[in-house]
């Protein structure tokens, strides 16, 4: 039995990482940015401000963009490493 349990850790290890560390702070950066945009749009509660017309709604679509960016975005230092250990 123990002999499985280190079996089964060893193959999580050996692994790579779905995303790297850029793919994470910009997908972080986006949602930032749509709740940003939602609250700013809350906060200003006027049906024809100038803000929640027009300020808000790029601040909301930017943000989707930048979280499509760093979903699609390959690393390709990851790449490399993950072909030269196969």
């Amino acid at each position: 039995m123990p002999q499985q349990k280190k079996r089964g850790r060893k193959a999580k290890e050996n692994k790579p990482m779905l995303f790297s560390a850029l793919n994470y702070k910009l997908l972080g950066l986006g949602v930032l940015m749509v709740i940003v945009g939602f609250t700013v749009m809350r906060l200003e509660n006027k049906v024809d401000g100038f803000v929640s017309l027009y300020i808000s709604p790029i601040v909301i679509l930017a943000g989707y963009i930048v979280v499509i960016v760093a979903i699609l975005k390959k690393d390709h230092k990851l790449e490399e490493s993950s072909t030269a250990s196969s």
